[in-house]
């Protein structure tokens, strides 16, 4: 619904809450823009608050005044509430309802906005067409939420919106989970989130309170709790109420009773002004019961029967359960109405109670058989007519329904059909505490009921498993198959773990192979998902299970699952043979997600293997094929994967381009968490190229975007490796220590510990702390070096050989060093050298072996210099120079060796300053100055023509071209793939530096220089 709306309060006087108006006033402010400045295009931010009370203080009386004066401003104000059917929340019910009032308010820019993912969001809002039917994976929920805030962030990027979610002690979890990932992770629109929700509801159990403690911990989410009114408040409101001035004394006894609660103080008044003996009774409670009981008895049946059937009841359902001729009924609503009791719901479709406090007493009067009996006639009456009931709620209501009518042979049924639904619209929570529903009435319900359902219709993640499921009836089984994977898509492990348990005991007694690799299959992913170890044991089981039995799709699952676990942890000829083998399954039983998954990991096991240009031209393969296909999570995961080997055999240029498209796809389907991967890559990428601060910021977008503990693990790792680079000890060792977090000890993979024993080495190197160094080292040969990890393997041993040679005149250095070297060289003489980039670290290690045995010479490391010239890699060939640089001047070399360590300095030093290298910038001028050269090293890039003469950085450069295009902040964040906030910032940095006050001027001193030439290249940067 939409502002204006009813109010549903008796009180003609809005009273008090000045403070919390002025919260909600200041929050509007500030996401509308109000009062700031729009120079560097900045229009607000999103604005999050959450209004807590207790029951009847007064909640949705403030929100109605809040939303009523932010219409009046120009805000559109679309509001959803949490439903309670029984004690079944629908999923998603107040955000369809927010939603569907905001297509309705702002058709045109929503239908902009939702573009191009119509059948994705179509889970939350029907109306937009029919939801995607897809594989589910652990990242559809995400993927959901990731495009639900790209939509309100685009609708709201040119109207403020205020959003409206009522109720939240009521709301289902995949509800409370979407809420926080839009406090999480809203940045721009004019867009403010108002959630209600009840304070004396909140008990220690309740599933709130968790949401509630983490929200809490957000600095961008606002707090408001409304407390009871005071007496002086109270008088107003009651004289509000009766238009007369109350006399002092029944102040006194409407304060007493009803304690400052706003809404108990207006059935006091109400029933003062009626005449009600008030006295009588002591319960506020029985008092909400006595106005009921003075109705007619017709209208109190239509009280009880709006009390059982829900928060909102359609009219021509209390009719079809009422059974009474139309004009009683109509007279009984209208007694009920006119009592305050009932309200016409704002589309006059419907009924609802004023307020909740006496719908939940009028239905905890219910005796139980009569509880039971109105709801088989809710029931019934939906069966009869399913028009009775909106289309996206009609299964769920006739599930709670049959449920609470305690009917196994038709609740059976119906909460299978809600499960599926559930499943559809991502809400897995839902679905988990559904099918538990199903388990506890399977015993219950008679076999015919059980003998009819087919688990083509109830059971879609169970494999066949050599039955045909449109035929055979579903079983006991198929039901824990299906709630032990929605418990691990909707992050309940724990109790997903029980399910699996349970199953497999039950296999034990009736032994089926495939069902039984299928569990522990699930079982393995569960355990790695819990970090309670890295899954092997159990994949180890299935592979077991399935060995020898023919093709199906679970023997090429668990091939394929066994082949990319192999790959991370213990990648070998083993594992190629499985991924082959997983291919060829599953391409004989047409399992084309689980091929694709597999060709994946094929492709990168034989870039692992030295197959670098097969291996490369499969996974380009895979990826045009799952582009084509529309295998979305195939996709994602192709994007990751792909760029990595181009990474891993020094092809960095060429990976940057898949890696921007990866972006682009990511978060075009909201895949968060190989977006937060492709980031993490894209850093690397970046650092190897020279970018460091594009680098920085790619890393620290890695960490905010996934929700994953290992993706901020990875996004800590590079910005600790960039640190180490820049010389900032303190902070790379506090980004090592939240990588080793992130990535945990349960589950080691040579991709993660490798890079993290090459910052932590290089961190001990850079303190002089040698024989950590040792130990470092140690510890990764002993840990082996599998194939694959070549290009973790050989920047640690170089960084080792290097720590060796620094240390070679330190005492402390001494013990121990000759064994350390000779295991050192061992690993340098073994490890493989397959292409260009490994063949110039394997040069530059044994520089600095030579180098720690004093026997490096100016040829040796002309020789590894001429090695990475061939190669992009800036920092890398910098450090070489400064190395040929000291050989050349060590050597007593003449006037042209001096000349050409200046040179070589003068390029180190340009490099070192670019990246704000200090270590390698401060190594530079102290060798310079050893060396007495009168040719000092440029510490500096030269300015590149009028832009660099301005002082614009690259960045910079790239965003005052675009804004010279007209593009706004938003636009420019797109293009450039940084946030809006960060946009803001250059933009303001270039206005300084410009000398301008708007961004027309600074677009029209770029024309004047001649800065950005009509038809010259649309460059797009990233510094």
């Amino acid at each position: 619904m939409l502002w204006p709306v009813e109010t549903r309060s008796v009180s003609p006087v809005f009273v008090g809450r000045a403070d919390e108006l002025s919260v909600l006033n200041d929050a509007l402010a500030r996401a509308a823009g109000e009062g700031t400045s729009r120079v560097s295009g900045t229009a607000g931010e999103p604005q999050a608050l959450l209004l807590g009370g207790e029951a009847g203080v007064g909640k949705t009386r403030l929100v109605e005044e809040f939303g009523a004066a932010a219409a009046r401003r120009g805000a559109v104000v679309a509001v959803g509430g949490c439903v309670e059917i029984g004690a079944d929340g629908l999923p998603f019910a107040p955000f369809s309802g927010a939603l569907r009032a905001l297509r309705d308010a702002l058709p045109e820019p929503f239908a902009a906005a939702a573009a191009g993912q119509e059948d994705e969001l179509a889970r939350l809002l029907p109306e937009l067409g029919e939801a995607r039917s897809s594989r589910h994976d652990e990242q559809g929920t995400a993927r959901l939420f990731e495009l639900t805030a790209r939509l309100l962030e685009r609708t709201a990027s040119e109207h403020t919106v205020v959003l409206v979610l009522e109720d939240l002690h009521w709301a289902d979890a995949s509800t409370r989970h979407l809420l926080a990932h839009l406090f999480r992770t809203l940045r721009s629109g004019r867009l403010v989130v108002l959630a209600t929700y009840r304070s004396d509801d909140i008990h220690r159990r309740h599933p709130l309170r968790p949401l509630l403690a983490e929200l809490d911990r957000m600095r961008t989410v606002r707090r408001v709790e409304l407390a009871r009114f005071t007496r002086e408040e109270v008088g107003r409101q009651v004289a509000g109420i009766l238009a007369a001035e109350p006399d002092p004394a029944q102040i006194d006894e409407f304060f007493a009773r009803s304690d400052g609660n706003a809404f108990f103080v207006e059935e006091l008044a109400v029933a003062a002004g009626e005449g009600c003996r008030t006295g009588l009774t002591d319960s506020l409670r029985d008092l909400l019961l006595v106005r009921v009981e003075a109705l007619p008895e017709s209208a109190q049946q239509v009280a009880r029967i709006v009390a059982e059937g829900g928060s909102t009841v359609e009219h021509p359902l209390i009719a079809a359960v009422a059974r009474l001729p139309e004009d009683d009924l109509i007279e009984a609503l209208r007694a009920a109405v006119g009592a305050n009791l009932l309200t016409a719901t704002p589309d006059g479709g419907g009924y609802r109670f004023r307020h909740s406090l006496v719908r939940e007493a009028v239905a905890d009067d219910l005796l139980p058989g009569e509880r039971s009996r109105l709801n088989r006639r809710y029931a019934e009456a939906v069966e009869a007519d399913p028009a009775l009931v909106a289309a996206d709620a009609r299964v769920m209501r006739l599930a709670s329904y049959w449920y609470h009518a305690h009917d196994p042979a038709k609740a059976l049924p119906a909460v299978l059909d809600a499960a599926v639904v559930a499943r559809r619209r991502h809400a897995y929570t839902e679905q988990l505490r559904l099918l538990e529903r199903a388990m506890e009435l399977w015993d219950g319900a008679p076999e015919d009921v059980r003998s009819a359902l087919r688990p083509v219709d109830h059971a879609e993640v169970y494999p066949p498993c050599g039955c045909d499921p449109a035929t055979t009836p579903l079983r006991y089984l198929d039901l824990m198959a299906e709630a032990a994977v929605a418990g691990r898509f909707g992050g309940e492990r724990e109790r997903a773990l029980k399910i699996i348990k349970r199953a497999l005991r039950l296999l034990e007694d009736d032994p089926d192979p495939l069902r039984a690799a299928w569990f522990w299959v699930q079982r393995s992913r569960v355990v790695q998902a819990q970090a309670r170890g890295d899954g092997w044991s159990e994949l180890a089981t299935a592979q077991e299970l399935v060995r020898g039995l023919p093709p199906s799709e679970v023997h090429a699952e668990v091939l394929a699952i066994s082949a990319n676990w192999s790959m991370l942890h213990r990648p070998g000829p083993g594992a190629l043979a499985d991924a082959e083998r997983a291919v060829e399954y599953a391409r004989m039983v047409g399992a084309r997600p689980i091929e694709l998954h597999a060709r994946l990991t094929l492709g990168c096991l034989m870039v692992d293997s030295g197959d670098v240009e097969a291996g490369l031209a499969e996974l380009r393969r895979v990826t045009a094929d799952a582009l084509a296909e529309g295998v979305t999570q195939v996709t994602g995961r192709a994007y990751v994967n792909l760029p990595s080997e181009l990474q891993s055999v020094g092809r960095d240029r060429e990976a940057e381009p898949v890696l921007r498209e990866g972006l682009a796809f990511t978060r075009r389907f909201g895949l968060l968490e190989p977006e937060a991967w492709v980031w993490g890559n894209l850093a690397e990428v970046l650092y190897a190229l020279g970018r460091w601060t594009d680098a920085a910021e790619a890393a620290t977008r890695a960490t905010g975007t996934g929700h994953s503990a290992r993706t901020r693990g990875s996004g800590a790792l590079r910005l600790a490796h960039i640190a180490l680079g820049r010389g900032d000890l303190a902070e790379s060792a506090r980004r090592l220590e939240a990588a080793h977090a992130g990535y945990g000890t349960h589950d080691p993979m040579p991709q993660q510990s490798l890079p993290l024993a090459r910052v932590a080495l290089g961190l001990a190197a850079e303190e002089g702390r040698i024989l950590d160094v040792r130990t470092e080292l140690a510890a990764a040969l002993d840990a082996g070096f599998p194939a694959g990890t070549h290009r973790y393997a050989w920047p640690l041993l170089r960084a080792a050989a290097t720590a060796e040679a620094d240390a070679r005149t330190l005492p402390a250095a001494g013990p121990g060093r000759a064994a350390a070297l000779a295991r050192l060289s061992e690993a340098v003489r073994t490890l493989t050298t397959g292409v260009p980039l490994w063949r110039a670290h394997e040069e530059w290690a044994r520089a600095e072996l030579l180098r720690a045995e004093g026997r490096d010479t100016a040829a040796t490391w002309s020789s590894v210099t001429g090695a990475f010239e061939c190669l992009e890699r800036p920092y890398d060939l910098a450090r070489v120079r400064y190395r040929l640089a000291a050989a050349l001047l060590a050597e007593g070399a003449g006037e042209d060796e001096r000349d050409r360590a200046a040179e070589l300095l003068g390029l180190a030093g340009a490099v070192a300053g670019h990246l704000g290298a200090r270590p390698l910038a401060d190594a530079v001028a102290g060798l310079a100055q050893r060396g007495r050269l009168t040719r000092a090293p440029r510490q500096e890039l030269a300015p590149a023509g009028p832009a660099g003469s301005l002082g614009l950085t690259s960045r910079e450069r790239d965003v005052l071209r675009l804004v010279s295009a007209g593009r706004t902040n938003r636009q420019i964040a797109e293009e450039l793939f940084i946030s809006p906030k960060t946009a803001s910032v250059h933009v303001s940095n270039i206005l300084a530096k410009l000398g301008v006050s708007g961004r027309g001027e600074a677009a029209a001193v770029a024309h004047r220089l001649g800065l950005f030439p009509p038809g010259g290249p649309d460059r797009r940067a990233a510094g």
